[in-house]
């Protein structure tokens, strides 16, 4: 049976989200149906909420609705998490008593997809080192975030600047932003100066 139009159009735009396949796209747009209109409506408009408010923060890349994020606001910058992805912040946020601010590179090293240190934020992270004690490299522990870590290493380490990685609570191949609590503060608190 042919769908009607509208729930096709639907179908395929849930199937254009990352892990959503065919079926569950199809279980998504039944749902949307079913909701009453009031509620599609709420729906779509914080989808178009966040794409007309949601920017990266002018100091570090992270999601924000502001110019600065919550943040840079009000912590100390004297330490520096630098991590792939604004996703990665949310995670290593959970983990209570964070003190430090954070640094979106927008991806990691991956010569494979030509992907280079031109490509990534790493201008913007060295004009912010003045009166930066320690970078912590929190990148995910695969290969592209380990070459990432150890290109970052060692551009940072001759200008004096303390350079840890977080320890590997986190097996190699996954990703922070789906670490438990635990894990992620172990992690942190056990990094190590490479």
């Amino acid at each position: 049976m042919k769908q009607p139009e509208s729930v096709q159009k639907l179908i395929n735009a849930f199937s254009r989200l990352p892990g959503v396949g065919q079926k569950t796209a199809q279980r998504y747009a039944y749902a949307v149906i079913a909701m009453d209109k009031e509620d599609a409506l709420d729906f779509a408009s914080a989808i178009e909420g966040v794409k007309e408010k949601i920017k990266f923060c002018s100091i570090c890349g992270n999601f924000t609705e502001d110019d600065v994020c919550d943040i840079c606001k009000t912590r100390d910058h004297s330490v520096i998490c630098v991590v792939s992805d604004p996703r990665d912040i949310l995670s290593l946020e959970r983990v209570a008593g964070r003190t430090f601010v954070y640094h979106v590179l927008g991806g990691t090293l991956n010569p494979l997809e030509g992907k280079g240190p031109d490509d990534l934020n790493i201008k913007q992270l060295l004009k912010r080192l003045d009166g930066v004690k320690e970078v912590i490299i929190a990148t995910n522990p695969d290969v592209e975030g380990e070459a990432t870590a150890v290109y970052l290493a060692r551009l940072l380490k001759p200008m004096g600047i303390k350079v840890t990685r977080i320890a590997q609570g986190i097996s190699m191949g996954s990703e922070i932003e789906y670490a438990d609590e635990v894990t992620l503060s172990r992690a942190l608190e056990s990094r190590t100066e490479i």
